[in-house]
């Protein structure tokens, strides 16, 4: 069973300043650019294609084999994987004959990810209990 919403959780007025919530709705971004946010988050929320994305952020440009090696994920993962990162434009590829050489897209991508480092590093603190399972500590 649900808890009740406690008094001091609920609003008496529909909006308190309504001023502030004019300002906030116009620079909120586009819907369509919301919806392609949540995807490329989406992407990045699977470990196997952050490995992997950590790899190109080591590794710099890097072949598909280098980059199953590098990731204990099999050929075909990796390229899969991949194949959607493109499509998203968070990796792109070079071709040198046979080979295809993957790369982060841009400084854009490699500042998501250094951000998104920087704040895991955070959250122990904030969150023992992550730490504990991982260390046996309880």
């Amino acid at each position: 069973m649900e808890p009740e919403l406690s008094v001091i959780d609920a609003c008496d007025l529909k909006m308190v300043d309504p001023g502030k919530v004019a300002a906030v709705r116009r620079s909120l971004p586009r819907s369509e650019d919301v919806v392609e946010l949540a995807d490329v988050f989406s992407l990045l929320s699977d470990p196997g294609r952050l490995r992997l994305l950590m790899s190109l952020l080591e590794g710099g440009e890097m072949c598909v084999c280098d980059l199953a090696a590098t990731t204990a994920l099999s050929e075909s993962s990796v390229s899969h994987a991949l194949r959607l990162l493109r499509a998203h434009r968070i990796v792109s590829v070079s071709r040198r004959g046979r080979m295809a050489y993957y790369r982060l897209d841009d400084g854009h991508v490699r500042m998501l990810l250094d951000l998104g480092l920087t704040h895991t590093g955070h959250t122990v603190a904030m969150h023992p209990e992550v730490h504990d399972s991982e260390t046996g500590r309880g």
